[in-house]
């Protein structure tokens, strides 16, 4: 499979890339091999209103992680304002260069014996793969030493994936969806949770295991919880998103 060699769209917007290079978040920079990672402005903020988070909670939203690190510049968050713009104004031309970015970054690692990760909803919640697949006819799934895999609310998008070889999806514990987890859990699907301190070894019958040593703990376990510290405003959550008793 291809895809041709087209130029990079997105002007209008002011995107350049759509990727950014793993070492910008302090946990995908600890990854093993090549990562990548795409940022957009969470939830509604764009002009259609259109919900790039449809599973978020009011707690997820006020919490994200966009509002950790460098989330927290102005520069940073322009360039993730653009790209959601540019998302949900002209999805086409978007997808046609978020998959030439991704054939590229294929392209240029084949010969150089590595594995590439991709993290295509560092804050976001979009079946990017499933559009390309359906838009462009392009499935990167086909694809050795490449693996994709995300965070998610919506446990129909973990559950579609649960069996690929190479997309793994975590899914995430808000403070609305608990019961949603504990069905991902026994289904084997893995379950991020973020605790107010220090780690449980367990947490209601379920072994937690720390997601914060790298952005890959999720390849390694099925049917575990992540267990995450809060950051950025998750730090002063009050809305039951960050496990607080336990």
């Amino acid at each position: 499979m291809t895809i041709q060699d087209a130029k990079l769209t997105g002007t209008t917007y002011n995107v350049s890339k759509l990727l950014s290079a793993g070492t910008t978040n302090y946990k995908t920079a600890k990854n093993e091999g090549k990562t990548f990672i795409m940022y957009l402005a969470a939830g509604m903020q764009n002009s259609l209103k259109i919900n790039i988070c449809s599973g978020a909670s009011i707690g997820c939203l006020a919490s994200c992680l966009e509002t950790a690190g460098r989330g927290v510049m102005q520069p940073v968050k322009n360039a993730r304002l653009n790209k959601s713009e540019y998302y949900v104004t002209s999805k086409h031309a978007f997808l046609t260069q978020l998959a030439f970015e991704i054939m590229s970054k294929i392209k240029y690692y084949r010969n150089k014996d590595t594995t590439l990760y991709f993290r295509l909803n560092g804050t976001s919640d979009v079946d990017f793969l499933g559009q390309i697949k359906k838009n462009l006819g392009i499935d990167f799934l086909t694809y050795d030493n490449v693996v994709f895999y995300d965070y998610t609310k919506i446990l129909g998008k973990a559950r579609k994936y649960k069996d690929a070889a190479n997309y793994v999806h975590t899914f995430s514990r808000s403070e609305d969806n608990e019961g949603k987890c504990f069905e991902a859990l026994n289904e084997g699907i893995n379950v991020a949770m973020v605790f107010a301190g220090e780690l449980p070894k367990t947490y209601k019958g379920y072994k937690v295991v720390s997601g914060d040593k790298t952005d890959l703990e999720m390849l390694k376990y099925n049917g575990v919880i992540l267990g995450l510290s809060a950051k950025g405003k998750a730090k002063k959550d009050a809305s039951g998103f960050v496990i607080q008793n336990y």
